[in-house]
């Protein structure tokens, strides 16, 4: 398996707190960096949209969470090339725990999809709020 994220993968977020997206924006996801993270403003639910520039199978998606601040609900949807906008293939559902360290949740091989949607349903904030350090999705 290796990461299906790359400089072509389009990455779409809900929100970004403060719409602050120097400090807190969807690049901060995939920069390989500890010390930057997506921050989402308050309310759910909070998602994060990532377009293939070809098809992908996923396996695995890692999460790197601020604890307090856990997406405790992520359903994993996807679309494929034929119909990008119709999120009918179910990838997975995943309860990440409240914690700070990498989770890593491995789901069966999809179809071959353009576009993954992660949607956080419930948030271990009360406000809603969702931060993320890193996330990738590894597959083939």
């Amino acid at each position: 398996m290796t990461s299906l994220i790359n400089n072509e993968t389009r990455i779409k977020v809900s929100s970004v707190l403060n719409r602050d997206t120097s400090n807190y924006g969807k690049q901060n996801l995939i920069d390989g960096q500890v010390e930057t993270c997506w921050n989402s403003e308050q309310g759910l639910p909070q998602h994060i949209l990532l377009d293939f520039s070809s098809p992908v199978s996923v396996q695995s998606i890692v999460f790197q969470f601020q604890g307090g601040f856990v997406g405790k609900t992520c359903v994993v949807v996807g679309s494929t090339a034929e119909t990008p906008n119709d999120y009918s293939v179910q990838i997975d559902t995943f309860y990440p725990e409240d914690i700070n360290s990498e989770q890593t949740f491995n789901c069966e091989p999809t179809q071959p999809l353009k576009r993954v949607k992660i949607i956080f349903e419930e948030s271990t904030d009360f406000y809603g709020r969702i931060t993320l350090y890193k996330l990738d999705v590894l597959g083939n």
